[in-house]
């Protein structure tokens, strides 16, 4: 599986999210990027987080093209893209649909 590591931690980042109630129903999502690889691992459009698994994280390069996954990436991926590509810094984005706002540091 490609970017097998990578796939379990944004998995876990998006478990995280329903967790603490930072998303509702399938809206909001978790990416990650390997910068060597330059390729970006995020959650499929739709599939609900209990049923989410680690080789349903999609995987695209830097441009948005799917390179592996058999489902549609979030819809978010261009947002996301937007981040990583300007931000070297950036590792992670996360994306809630909460009913509350918070932000930790």
């Amino acid at each position: 599986m490609l970017l097998k590591t990578l796939r379990e931690e944004v998995l876990e980042a998006n478990l995280e999210l329903v967790r603490r109630g930072l998303v509702l129903y399938t809206f909001g999502n978790a990416s990650g990027i390997d910068r060597k690889k330059e390729m970006v691992a995020i959650k499929p459009s739709g599939v609900p987080y209990e049923e989410l698994t680690p080789e349903q994280i999609v995987i695209s390069d830097l441009k948005g093209k799917i390179v592996d996954g058999s489902l549609s990436s979030s819809s978010d991926l261009a947002t996301h893209l937007e981040l990583y590509n300007p931000l070297s810094e950036i590792g992670r984005v996360g994306h809630t649909h909460s009913g509350v706002a918070r932000a930790g540091g």
